[in-house]
């Protein structure tokens, strides 16, 4: 599986953010790659869905509260790392409910 990467829209960004954007960009995708990996080490056979969900929440968990508040990842590309995880589980034979 290919790690992922966060990259924030700088025309989506105040001046402030945009400044912070590098340094903010490695932190969010720390975050996820952290909650990927623990998500791929504890799947159990959930949905695509599930594992979305628990991927945005264990990523929110890993930052600073004003941080984890602001950060709203695009839905179809944190699915997309969740259907990785299912896939590559798949092919391991990891039982499915």
């Amino acid at each position: 599986m290919a790690e992922p990467q966060v990259t924030l829209d700088s025309s989506s960004l105040n001046p402030v953010e945009d400044k912070l954007r590098g340094p903010l960009e490695e932190q969010l995708t720390s975050a996820l790659r952290a909650a990927t990996e623990e998500t791929q080490h504890a799947y159990a056979g959930e949905s695509v869905d599930a594992v979305t969900e628990t991927l945005l929440r264990r990523t929110k968990s890993a930052l600073h509260p004003d941080i984890a508040d602001g950060f709203h990842p695009d839905p179809a590309e944190l699915r997309h790392v969740a259907e990785q995880i299912v896939a590559d589980a798949d092919t391991r034979d990891i039982p499915r409910p």
